[in-house]
């Protein structure tokens, strides 16, 4: 037998490379001088550090012996005791200590999840635009996926009864993003409660991934789906510090579910990571017990960053259309009707300066579109980029 080279798992090399670090590679070549600098609007990180008290904080645990160790699997027992009575309130639902497991960032709780939930062969029901490692991650390990379809008249949001047609004998969940990525939709809680419904009612497990929940521009509890009777067996709750506490490279993410998947999980998890990052899990119970007022500051500043952007958006001259925005993101339509949304972004990075994601990114059906990360930037930034857009539409 001919020699080809190192084997590759045909499921692995089938899937795109790293979206973002695609993007970052179009201005990796480039200079952009100081009165014109690149503004990245790719990857969603926010622009300010921790607060300093975390940072001091881990300085300090750092020193002690036992930071280095290995934590338990499903995480240090004090921050599994005070995310579950964070929840509890978040939710004003009872959730306990026992149903939440630690992880090592949000991207994980969501591949030991899905993981424990479905296999080669098994499918899994995800709204388009989807965020692109959910896709990545179920393709890699076999598991297809039964897209819903985009409608931009309804900002992105899923529609129900689409779902319903799409779970079939082999549907092992449902999965939800909210506020979403890449809309920055926020999706109302009584369509969370009928997908919960819809799923309980079809043998399937309901996911939802609420990395951005602390920037919701709604008051009280995102759902009620933890108050539901059947939660323990067919939800998947997954939650990040990333955002929250502008801790990304920290690694630390959780999710909540029942004990019969939490059993799953468990041996996953040793498999995978065996823990979180022992130091990282002590900065995620130092922001818990002392940086809500941090947080709830972080999350006005970011409210004030979504309104500028709209504001800058009502331009009467900018062509390209603000379709939905909240969170972290904008989900914008191009004015080159036909033209590829990857051509559109690279030729917007390079020649305007404004690093987006390719609508394409997020699913099929999306060329028309891109998505604008503008966590990372300030405020008064945004008439540039209105000005910048309106540069990058004249022929």
């Amino acid at each position: 037998m001919a020699d080809t080279g190192t084997p590759v798992n045909a499921a692995v090399g089938g899937v795109t490379s790293p979206p973002i670090a695609d993007v970052n590679a179009w201005v990796a070549d480039m200079t952009f001088p100081p009165q014109r600098p690149l503004l990245n609007l790719a990857q969603a990180v926010p622009a300010y550090p921790p607060a300093a008290a975390l940072t001091d904080h881990v300085g300090r645990v750092a020193k002690e012996p036992a930071s280095a160790l290995y934590a338990p699997i499903l995480g240090l027992a004090r921050l599994r005791e005070r995310l579950a009575v964070h929840l509890t309130d978040c939710y004003r639902a009872p959730v306990a200590a026992g149903e939440v497991a630690i992880t090592a960032g949000c991207n994980q709780a969501f591949c030991v999840a899905l993981t424990a939930l479905a296999g080669h062969g098994d499918d899994v029901v995800l709204p388009v635009p989807w965020y692109f490692n959910h896709q990545m991650w179920l393709a890699m390990q076999g598991i297809a996926v039964r897209p819903l379809p985009f409608d931009e008249a309804a900002s992105g949001l899923p529609d129900l009864e689409a779902a319903a047609r799409s779970v079939g004998p082999r549907t092992r969940a449902i999965v939800l993003v909210s506020p979403n990525n890449p809309t920055g939709s926020e999706y109302p809680p009584e369509l969370l409660d009928a997908f919960m419904d819809l799923a309980v009612s079809r043998g399937a497990a309901l996911v939802v991934d609420e990395t951005y929940k602390d920037f919701r521009s709604r008051t009280g509890p995102p759902h009620g789906l933890f108050a539901h009777p059947r939660w323990r067996d067919h939800l998947v709750s997954l939650h990040s510090f990333s955002k929250s506490y502008a801790m990304a490279g920290y690694r630390v993410g959780a999710l909540a579910c029942g004990p019969a998947l939490m059993r799953q999980v468990e041996k996953i998890m040793d498999c995978v990571a065996i823990c979180a990052p022992r130091l990282s899990q002590e900065a995620a119970l130092f922001a818990l017990e002392q940086l809500e007022g941090w947080r709830d500051g972080k999350t006005a500043e970011m409210a004030g960053r979504v309104t500028a952007l709209r504001d800058a958006f009502r331009s009467n001259s900018l062509a390209w259309r603000l379709v939905s925005a909240g969170a972290y993101f904008a989900w914008v339509r191009h004015p080159f009707a036909g033209e590829a949304s990857a051509g559109v972004a690279r030729r917007l990075a390079r020649a305007h300066g404004v690093l987006s994601v390719p609508g394409a990114t997020f699913g099929p059906g999306l060329e028309g579109y891109l998505r604008l990360a503008f966590a990372n930037v300030d405020g008064e930034v945004m008439p540039e980029l209105a000005a910048r857009l309106v540069d990058a539409q004249a022929p």
